[in-house]
């Protein structure tokens, strides 16, 4: 899994899996598209006013947490 954020649209993007073919655009909301194949498989989130979808706006910053081994990553973000 891999997340990409531009802080100068305020988008950030989840990846859960590389794009192996063609896929569908679902909107969500106003706020989230979703892309998905044809067999149902999702590759991708996209989160517009990540921010606050994050939970980022105030912090400035994503917490990526390992549950298993409860270890932690913290990034700052550019806002």
């Amino acid at each position: 899994m891999k997340i990409s954020y531009d802080p100068r649209y305020n988008i950030a993007y989840i990846y859960l899996q590389e794009k192996t073919g063609q896929v569908q655009t679902i909107q969500v909301s106003e706020q989230m598209n979703v892309d998905i194949a044809q067999d149902g498989t999702i590759y991708g989130i996209e989160l517009l006013n990540a921010n606050q979808q994050l939970g980022t706006y105030e912090q400035g910053k994503l917490i990526l947490v390992n549950e298993a081994l409860g270890e932690s990553t913290e990034v700052k973000l550019l806002i």
